[in-house]
């Protein structure tokens, strides 16, 4: 399944709801150390509410210990600098995709080594960048859609009807 990577995360909401969403669609998520916040926190849990227990969470020191415990994986990288959109590349069920901290994104020097695999979300011009959660949320079922769905449920159910 795919992976979601926040690189020094400020904002424990936000971080929280992603969680949700990787618990939802069996995504893994990977902490990257400074974290603005304590995992314990209360707005943390609160934005993940009972499926934080249940997420395939990984924390590293820095960016380096993720590189050397990822190699030969593919990571792509989640940036408004970004030359191709996200919907121009084509993601493997395995991919990892990364995202910055909220008020800076990702370091410059790791968009530079990683050209090729850097993608954006389209947006006006004139816009900083989109919500980080959101931004997740957009390329986590792009990468899904691209793979059909593996393993997701096709269809839903009504809770006191039935279709």
């Amino acid at each position: 399944m795919p992976g979601i990577v926040l690189h020094e995360p400020e904002i424990p909401a936000n971080t929280g709801n992603i969680g949700r969403t990787c618990v939802a669609t069996g995504a893994s998520l990977h902490l990257i150390e400074p974290l603005g916040f304590q995992l314990t926190e209360r707005n943390l849990k609160r934005a993940g509410m009972d499926y934080w227990n249940r997420l395939d969470v990984t924390r590293y020191m820095n960016y380096r210990e993720f590189l050397e415990r990822h190699k030969g994986e593919t990571i792509w990288y989640a940036t408004t600098k970004a030359r191709r959109a996200y919907s121009e590349v084509t993601f493997g069920m395995d991919d990892l995709v990364m995202f910055g901290a909220e008020s800076c994104g990702i370091p410059e020097e790791i968009l530079k080594d990683n050209e090729e695999h850097c993608i954006r979300i389209p947006m006006l011009a004139e816009e900083r960048s989109l919500n980080l959660s959101n931004s997740v949320a957009i390329i986590l079922y792009e990468m899904l859609r691209q793979n059909d769905f593996a393993g997701l449920s096709s269809c839903g159910e009504l809770h006191r009807l039935h279709w």
